[in-house]
């Protein structure tokens, strides 16, 4: 069975990721989504959030399985019994760093082979760095993210604004 792992931490999942998941998807018998719970981050949904909207954005691919983890993800893939990692490529900047990871984890673990997917142009511009500032102040995020995605990054900023005004007033 050839079975792969795109890991990251989808904080929020995008339509960019969601290209890379159908593609690679199409690629392997299996693919599993890791959902990374770096403790070094604070990020604006936990993992438990992101794997549930990963299901959700996801449940229309049968082979996709989405699940977290933490530590490295040759461990992971190990855990998993995959060969394969999955990363997708935006600019040439995410390359240079992309195959250093690449050749590091072939060192670590030479049963394990990379897949360098790049994204599809429409989004070679999204991070989930830029879909949450744009929540942030206030921007549409609609074309960057599911609805449903959309839906839990407004409640979620409504929290926050809600915290900050609660600060200012103390």
């Amino acid at each position: 069975m050839r079975r792969a792992v795109y890991p990251g931490s989808f904080d929020p999942v995008t339509f960019g990721h969601l290209d890379i998941i159908r593609r690679s998807a199409g690629l392997v018998d299996e693919l599993i989504i890791g959902v990374l719970v770096n403790h070094a981050k604070t990020p604006l949904f936990s993992a438990e959030e992101r794997v549930n909207m990963l299901k959700d954005v996801t449940k229309n691919l049968p082979n996709v399985r989405v699940e977290s983890f933490s530590g490295l993800s040759v461990d992971f893939l190990e855990m998993c019994n995959a060969r394969f990692i999955v990363r997708g490529l935006r600019a040439i900047t995410d390359f240079e760093y992309e195959l250093q990871m690449a050749q590091t984890n072939r060192i670590m673990s030479p049963g394990i082979d990379t897949i360098f997917l790049t994204t599809s142009l429409e989004y070679a511009y999204l991070s989930s760095t830029t879909v949450k500032e744009v929540a942030l102040y206030g921007g549409d995020i609609s074309r960057f993210v599911p609805g449903i995605v959309a839906d839990k990054i407004a409640e979620r900023v409504s929290h926050i604004k809600k915290a900050e005004k609660t600060d200012n007033i103390s």
